[in-house]
């Protein structure tokens, strides 16, 4: 059996953190827990949580100062951002479960070509479902955030199964269970109308505005790993961008 690391666990307790800062569990001015506390509170490592609290300093989040503790600084302004790394999306769905509808082979036809841009008559693991904030056991009020579409290069399919249990990205199973690295991510935004049947799902009404997004991941030898079809209702996703005159 493959043996996955667990190195994105740091990503999850950033998440955690970032939370309760969000919520006010840790004011502004207030401090966090210690390293040592923090360690016992996640059940996690030093070099883990050094590592989340290092995500949070470089969002200026929190400031921490030898023997003094990390303070909790003024959330900045919502700064407009023109870059994002594969870091940054991986953060993004670090502390998500996917809870799985579907888990199968699929023959790329014409209009799964045009809709994630692969070659027709290519078989891919398609695996689509909602993903969900990490809560533990799922309440029955809980909604799902948006609906997830991957499409997975057969030449690592093995990871389907792996994803009953996952939680956070499935690019990171991919890149440690076959040792290769994902370095692009092309992405492409169009606007569109919930589907009637992710109407109930999503708790959006069908035919409503929704936003959605295809992200094509690329190795370093340039093969196509992934590619992942989000889709959101328009009143729950939102990105902003600065563009300036040279």
């Amino acid at each position: 059996m493959t043996e996955v690391r667990t190195d994105y666990r740091y990503l999850q307790v950033e998440h955690a953190l970032r939370r309760d800062i969000a919520n006010g569990v840790y004011p502004v001015g207030s401090r966090l827990p210690t390293e040592h506390e923090l360690c016992r509170l996640f059940s996690v490592s030093r070099y883990t949580v050094r590592a989340a609290l290092r995500g949070l300093r470089d969002d200026k989040l929190v400031y921490s100062q030898p023997r003094s503790g990390t303070l909790v600084l003024e959330p900045p302004s919502r700064a407009c951002r023109d870059t994002m790394t594969i870091e940054d999306l991986l953060k993004f769905a670090a502390s998500s479960r996917l809870i799985i509808e579907s888990l199968e082979f699929v023959t790329i036809t014409p209009e799964l070509q045009d809709r994630t841009g692969l070659r027709a008559d290519q078989k891919w693991l398609s695996v689509s479902g909602f993903r969900m904030a990490e809560r533990g056991e799922i309440p029955a009020w809980w909604i799902p955030t948006w609906w997830m579409e991957y499409y997975i290069n057969p030449c690592f399919a093995d990871v389907g199964r792996l994803l009953g249990n996952h939680v956070g990205p499935v690019l990171t199973l991919i890149e440690d269970v076959f040792g290769v690295a994902v370095v692009e991510a092309a992405e492409e935004v169009a606007a569109t109308v919930i589907a009637p049947e992710l109407a109930a799902g999503l708790n959006a009404p069908r035919g409503a505005p929704a936003l959605q997004i295809r992200r094509t991941y690329s190795t370093s030898e340039g093969m196509v790993a992934q590619v992942t079809i989000d889709t959101y209702p328009a009143s729950r996703f939102r990105r902003s961008l600065t563009i300036q005159r040279d």
